[in-house]
């Protein structure tokens, strides 16, 4: 049975942002989701351990700490690392790909020019970490 997820987005492009609401919308669970605009203001969100999401999805580009500085610094904690990360950005360079999968990502994902290329992207996403065995227990 798939379950309404809690996400952690960090991504520093507003309209980023808004595609991702938009097709959070059009499904059919409540997925609840926090914001972080970038790597740092995450690692203050996480720390607060309130909340501890499900999924995260974020960038690589982004100001302060980048995806990859902030992976870095995830992964290192005894609690954090379990939380599967799933990289949404428009960096189709090999070596970042590679880099992302050698600290643990579970997922890299290249946001299409096409907004449908997207939807189906996000919406494949969301399926299948609702569904996945880790997040139900």
């Amino acid at each position: 049975m798939p379950k309404s997820l809690n996400i952690l987005l960090i991504e520093d492009d507003a309209i980023e942002v808004m595609k991702f609401h938009r097709v959070l919308k059009t499904l059919e669970r409540n997925h609840k989701v926090e914001e972080a605009n970038n790597g740092e203001e995450a690692l203050v969100l996480l720390k607060e351990k309130e909340i501890i999401p499900d999924i995260i999805v974020l960038d690589l580009n982004m100001p302060k700490i980048n995806g990859i500085e902030f992976l870095g610094i995830l992964k290192k904690d005894e609690v954090l690392k379990y939380i599967p990360a799933i990289i949404l950005t428009t960096s189709n360079n090999h070596r970042d790909v590679l880099e992302c999968y050698k600290i643990g990502i579970a997922g890299y994902l290249i946001k299409p020019l096409k907004y449908e290329e997207y939807v189906d992207r996000i919406k494949r996403l969301i399926e299948y970490w609702s569904t996945n065995e880790l997040i139900s227990q």
